[in-house]
């Protein structure tokens, strides 16, 4: 078990001087969220000196609060977690820090590599027995600090609170330590993406913690990826007679919801049946899309429904019309609104 040796503690927190801030501890924290880097990451300069770079981990974020041995595990859309997870909440309760926020990923894994669509079942059942029963083992992969014992550390610079994670924390499955590189960042995205991962994100090493998405942490994509609101489906063919065929998919724009075209391959039986029951209660009879929707037989054969969920799907690009060209489906969110979905744009 690897605890915090109380030397090093103090040292860490001498060289922070002033900028961790006693008080008591959050009943929320939003998390950080990292801006797009660019299209491709292989034509994006790459941060040098004054960075550190970690694998991007294809999850569910999940900001976890302890405190007088209650655990609580809480999602980027502020749900709780808890029910999902309950091995999660158990090994948090028997770290040996007492009081803390951490921040990280929980993540299924297939092949050795974090699967969203693996992970799907385990987001979606709410009894801890019933996820449990599931057989698939998750992972939380802590990557932030953000308090301790009565100490506020989101004034810290990112190095610090890696560090301080990294002591205070005891590191054996189902909780792990997410590691970092401090240069070669170009080198580490070609492993990733040449190893299956989705990519990496590169953070500045003297960054703040700050509850909004910043320029100070970047993410580089292997694939296009982006979560969808979903608009609506088209009836079932061939096989899947009884559930349904694609899903239409959209994001928001200045408030209106804009068409970005249909999905309909990436599904298991799993989330053919689940997700055609939950469409079923969600029909309308007119379009909620306000932008960019086909016409004529593109339409023919398609139920709306109230734009209630959204997905993760990969693609190959956007088409000069606006639509996903090769687009796959991943699997639900439930850690984003639908007001929230748009479209994904580097940073220029």
């Amino acid at each position: 078990m690897q605890t915090a040796p109380d030397k090093k503690i103090r040292q860490l927190f001498e060289k922070a001087r002033g900028e961790i801030r006693r008080g008591p501890q959050p009943v929320y924290i939003v998390p950080m969220m990292a801006r797009l880097a660019g299209k491709n990451g292989e034509e994006t300069p790459f941060p040098g000196e004054g960075w550190i770079f970690e694998p991007k981990l294809d999850g569910e974020r999940c900001v976890a609060f302890r405190k007088g041995g209650a655990v609580r595990l809480i999602s980027r859309s502020r749900k709780n977690l808890n029910s999902n997870y309950p091995e999660l909440v158990s090994a948090l309760q028997n770290q040996p820090a007492g009081d803390f926020i951490v921040d990280g990923e929980i993540a299924a894994l297939e092949g050795g590599l974090p699967s969203f669509e693996k992970l799907q079942p385990r987001m979606q059942i709410r009894d801890p027995l019933e996820a449990l029963n599931t057989g698939i083992d998750v992972f939380y992969y802590l990557f932030d600090l953000l308090y301790l014992e009565g100490s506020d550390l989101t004034g810290l610079e990112l190095i610090y609170r890696k560090r301080m994670l990294e002591y205070v924390m005891s590191y054996t499955d189902p909780i792990r330590y997410t590691a970092h590189k401090e240069e070669g960042g170009r080198e580490f995205f070609k492993e990733a993406c040449s190893g299956g991962w989705e990519g990496i994100i590169a953070k500045r090493a003297a960054s703040r913690y700050v509850q909004k998405r910043s320029r100070d942490w970047l993410k580089f994509k292997c694939l296009n990826e982006q979560e969808f609101v979903i608009c609506g489906f088209t009836g079932p063919g061939g096989a899947r007679k009884g559930f349904f065929g694609a899903l239409l998919l959209g994001y928001y724009r200045g408030g209106s919801l804009v068409y970005a075209g249909r999905v309909g391959t990436g599904f298991n039986e799993y989330m053919l049946k689940s997700l055609g029951e939950r469409l079923s209660r969600l029909e309308r009879k007119t379009s909620p899309v306000n932008e960019n929707l086909p016409e004529g037989a593109a339409l023919r054969n398609v139920h709306w429904v109230d734009p209630e969920l959204v997905c993760q799907a990969a693609f190959s690009q956007w088409t000069k019309d606006g639509v996903l060209r090769q687009p796959r489906f991943k699997g639900l969110r439930r850690d984003k609104r639908p007001s929230e979905v748009v479209r994904e744009r580097g940073t220029g």
